[in-house]
């Protein structure tokens, strides 16, 4: 008898958070308590496989994205896996396009979009048994173009060249994918946190440094004297030799960000990240002019709603490095059409980590981008945190400063059911005695 399709039968949606904001990790100059936390959506089908997905957030709103999510669920509801597979973009159009949604435009929208795409495609390749890099890297260019949405790209980036890119690269794919087999992307970590003492960043560089890693980011953004202290700290801490990055969280406005950014210039920095808004495509553009004698150049992305807004930036050389972000937009889609892009302007991708299990979904990404996009190296990193990693079943792994490739099937991010039971909002045990003033929309920051 033949085998019966794949089928999607119900979604599931959790809401999943972390009171991180007791320690002070992941605080920035905008977000100074932050509690990580994930909308969690699982497919069911008719055979056990399981899609599975994340969007982060950081606490409040992230009950917003479960409702956009569980909503945007009953369009896939009874659809089968061979619909999606014949044609992704089908789906993406579907959701992206939907004549009411659509007036939302990006943000909870487009991210509750990319959750859904993010899980099927997750179903895809645990249907083949394969790591979602796997599956990517085996896609032929004529697919790939098929799943990007060209309307407002190509005067960027055509179709026709994105597919010469990709077939250009071909004749060295396997030969790449041996060379990453064991080594993945090259890692660097986020230890400087802005709520964290000298002492207890120091703490974290020294774990870090004995695991290989030799690249490292701190916040910025309180006031000028304080951030080149703890520039000038960091410098010391990991030696001259190591790659050093900061990070403004976009806390500044241009004529701002220039003041600031000045009193960087003697610290041998390799980026400075989002010191303005994360579309203020103009301004990048006058930092990129300001500053093009400085060692440092300039990164933006993770929080970029579109692939129009990152061709704003890519085509008029405003930054540097590209940062994508597995969970912002709407999913492998739009990421796929952002990768391409970079490779066309010679833009290194350095995707955007950390969080909870955003580290499992970004190796896939930077795995298909060095071996089948931009096919080298040489010029990438990609992010990595070192808390929160025990949230799934099969953490990231790091080695000599490297992702380790993954090789469990889809996106690999099958969370520990003991996670889910603490963690459940509101009713996780981490959650239900908690003050009212310290979760929720009613947790401010003073």
């Amino acid at each position: 008898m033949p085998q019966s399709p794949i089928t999607i039968t119900a979604a599931e949606v959790i809401d999943l958070r972390v009171p991180t904001s007791d320690q002070m990790l992941g605080s920035d100059p905008f977000h100074k308590a932050p509690d990580y936390s994930s909308a969690v959506l699982h497919l069911e089908t008719n055979t056990g496989l399981r899609g599975v997905s994340v969007v982060f957030t950081i606490g409040a709103g992230t009950d917003w994205m479960c409702h956009g999510i569980r909503d945007l669920c009953q369009l896939v509801i009874g659809t089968t896996l061979d619909e999606f597979t014949d044609s992704p973009f089908q789906l993406y159009r579907r959701l992206i396009d939907h004549h009411q949604l659509r007036w939302l435009h990006d943000g909870v929208f487009r991210m509750a979009a990319g959750a859904v795409l993010n899980a099927i495609w997750d179903l895809w390749a645990k249907s083949l048994n394969q790591p979602l890099w796997k599956l990517l890297v085996d896609l032929e260019p004529e697919f790939v173009a098929d799943c990007i949405d060209w309307r407002n790209l190509g005067d960027a980036l055509t179709r026709e060249e994105a597919i010469n890119l990709l077939q250009a690269r071909r004749a060295k794919v396997s030969e790449r994918e041996a060379a990453m087999a064991e080594r993945g992307p090259k890692a660097y970590c986020t230890a400087g946190w802005l709520g964290l003492s000298d002492e207890e960043i120091l703490i974290t560089i020294r774990k870090l440094q004995a695991e290989g890693f030799d690249a490292f980011k701190l916040k910025v953004g309180q006031d000028s004297e304080a951030d080149v202290q703890r520039i000038r700290f960091m410098r010391d801490a990991i030696g001259s030799d190591a790659q050093l990055m900061v990070d403004a969280n976009q806390f500044w406005g241009l004529t701002e960000a220039k003041q600031h950014v000045e009193q960087y210039r003697p610290f041998n920095l390799k980026w400075v990240e989002e010191p303005i808004a994360r579309d203020e495509v103009l301004g990048y553009v006058e930092l990129a002019e300001t500053f093009a004698d400085a060692s440092f150049d300039f990164a933006c992305g993770e929080q970029a709603a579109s692939p129009v807004i990152f061709k704003q930036l890519l085509k008029s050389g405003a930054i540097k490095y590209c940062q994508i972000d597995a969970v912002r937009v709407a999913g492998v889609n739009d990421v796929m059409a952002i990768i391409l892009m970079a490779a066309k302007y010679d833009v290194p991708v350095c995707p955007h980590g950390g969080g909870i299990a955003l580290c499992n979904m970004i190796q896939h990404y930077g795995m298909w981008d060095q071996i089948a996009v931009a096919g080298h190296s040489n010029t990438q990193l990609v992010e990595y945190i070192d808390f929160l990693q025990d949230a799934v079943e099969r953490p990231v792994d790091v080695r000599d400063g490297c992702y380790v490739t993954p090789s469990a099937p889809g996106w690999g991010l099958e969370f520990r059911s003991e996670f889910i039971a603490q963690h459940s909002y509101p009713e996780g045990d981490v959650w239900k005695n908690r003050p009212a003033d310290k979760k929720g929309v009613t947790f401010e920051a003073r």
